[in-house]
């Protein structure tokens, strides 16, 4: 009997201490499928940094290094630097990334940095109870915005691959989610290019992935899904944003 469908093995046999309905499970199988699938598991290093992601070590059979919150492109730099025949991928989300490591963020896509980013947009801060993240929609209620993120005062929600597509370094940046079987599909194809990059020498890649937090929004696992399709998908189009092996930028 052949086996069609089992566990990756860079994906650990334990128990994950994600919420339920978090998409996080699903990203996590992706990415370790993609280190089978090359090969590369021996000589791969993952870098998490401080929220959700914060308990990566225990998932990846890959070597992994935890970063200060913020810092996984600054310490993925070093490590991609001092060993450059590894393969270095950071797992970062919306508060990490895109608050207090926007400066490392920017700075490592504008160098060229040849490391892969796997970016998780769930639109709030999930680990540290649900306050404003900096891509938390305009009029989306979180624990710091009661009455909605007023954009007079707050200001607008970060585009993440928009911003860095405009940047020389940036080999790849596109944004996908994983709602559907055909969006999971589309995201595996996305991460395992993001990788493939990184192999080929070809510099900074970043994958975007539009998730859920149930737990923080409010709501359950379908009703999340069906709130990412109605307002975080319409505000946060999904697609390749720049693309170096396509000739160019396209959306």
């Amino acid at each position: 009997m052949a086996v069609v469908f089992s566990r990756p093995k860079s994906l650990a046999n334990v128990t994950m201490n994600f919420c339920p309905g978090c998409t996080h499970g699903i990203v996590h199988r992706l990415v370790a499928q993609t280190i089978d699938e090359l090969g590369i598991e021996g000589h791969t290093v993952g870098v998490a940094p401080v929220g959700c992601s914060v308990m990566n070590y225990d998932f990846f059979t890959c070597d992994m290094v935890q970063a200060p919150h913020g810092r996984a492109p600054a310490v993925a730099t070093g490590l991609k630097r001092a060993h450059p025949e590894n393969v270095i991928f950071t797992y970062q989300g919306d508060g990490d990334l895109a608050a207090i490591g926007t400066a490392e963020t920017v700075h490592a896509a504008t160098r060229g940095e040849n490391i892969t980013v796997i970016f998780i947009n769930n639109a709030i801060y999930g680990m540290t109870g649900g306050q404003m993240a900096p891509t938390s929609l305009p009029e989306q209620v979180t624990q710091t915005t009661p009455y909605g993120r007023d954009i007079k005062t707050a200001g607008y929600p970060v585009r993440v691959c928009e911003m860095l597509s405009t940047l020389d370094g940036v080999a790849l940046a596109q944004r996908v989610t994983v709602d559907c079987v055909k969006n999971v599909n589309i995201a595996k194809k996305a991460i395992k290019k993001a990788f493939q990059n990184q192999i080929e020498g070809r510099g900074y890649s970043i994958v975007e992935v539009l998730s859920t937090c149930p737990t923080n929004w409010g709501l359950d696992p379908i009703e999340a899904l069906t709130w990412l399709r109605e307002n975080m998908i319409p505000y946060y189009p999904l697609g390749v944003y720049k693309d170096v092996t396509a000739g160019g930028d396209a959306k």
